[in-house]
């Protein structure tokens, strides 16, 4: 560009004009030609959308993709695309990002009560057959999950909380069990009717994928509460984009967004166990037997 302007330069004002008119109709003719050229090609499947200027109101102008790369190349020269810069999608509760856990105590322990669940849910299977030697735990649980499929969507989701919240009482797994912590299948924690946090989290889980609600929509989550000072299990259940949190110390329904003062640190469902991020870089206490509440 400095060339052409000293070059410029050399000249009387009217020859400037001239030449400058002269180098304007070559460049327009030129440009013009392979522009057409571009019109006529045979049409591919795809094309490439250029953007054109009339009257100062810009629109857009569809123009036919072309086989030729140095074409392709130049029509990319003069509308140059920003690169597509995708973030990850937060598919999780708290609208964090989930890392897969491969082993450790809590992978151990939610794989032992999926296997439990896997064992209840033939029992399940014959009741459903005959309710002749239906012990009375599965035939309560049975219930609830009618009762659960007798609704759709939040109602269905706050029924299931409710009747689960009504038919465990409050104890702590030293208090029932005489150990720390020890997690129970639903008709297990229903047989005695006793239970803390997450029995009735594991309840909540299995009666909400029985009643109908698909199991990638449910989680089972794990968090630090600030408040208490220890571990909480509740279940998030996806509807319409959004997690609910079913927890047994209140009947109402929670947005995720509405639940302050804790630090999400695991979902757990059907894929096994996953650390939520940030949760990952922040210095929580260990979650062991004794801190759930």
């Amino acid at each position: 560009m400095k060339i052409i302007s000293n070059y410029f330069l050399n000249y009387s004002n009217d020859t400037m004009k001239t030449v400058i008119a002269v180098f304007l109709l070559v460049f327009l003719a030129a440009f013009s030609g392979k522009t057409n050229a571009f019109a006529g090609a045979d049409a591919p499947a795809s094309s490439v959308v250029i953007a054109t200027t009339h009257d100062k109101a810009q629109d857009q102008t569809e123009v036919p993709a072309h086989d030729d790369a140095p074409a392709q190349a130049k029509l990319a020269a003069l509308h140059p695309r920003e690169p597509s810069i995708k973030s990850p999608t937060l598919a999780e509760p708290f609208d964090l990002i989930a890392v897969p856990v491969e082993t450790g105590e809590l992978l151990t322990k939610w794989s032992s009560v999926e296997a439990d669940i896997r064992a209840e849910s033939e029992i399940l299977a014959h009741c459903r057959e005959s309710t002749a030697l239906c012990p009375s735990a599965a035939r309560t649980f049975l219930a609830i999950v009618a009762e659960g499929r007798a609704h759709t969507g939040r109602a269905r989701i706050g029924v299931i909380n409710r009747a689960i919240n009504l038919a465990i009482h409050p104890m702590s797994d030293l208090a029932q069990w005489g150990v720390e912590d020890r997690w129970t299948a639903p008709l297990a924690t229903l047989t005695t009717g006793l239970g803390d946090c997450e029995d009735y989290a594991i309840a909540k889980y299995v009666a909400l994928t029985e009643a109908g609600v698909a199991t990638e929509d449910v989680r089972f989550v794990i968090v630090h509460d600030l408040a208490a000072g220890g571990g909480h299990a509740v279940v998030a259940v996806r509807l319409d984009d959004r997690w609910i949190l079913l927890d047994n110390r209140w009947m109402s329904l929670v947005d995720d967004g509405e639940m302050h003062r804790v630090i999400p640190l695991f979902v757990l469902d059907r894929d096994g166990v996953r650390q939520l991020a940030p949760a990952i870089m922040l210095d929580v206490p260990h979650i062991g037997a004794a801190q759930f509440r």
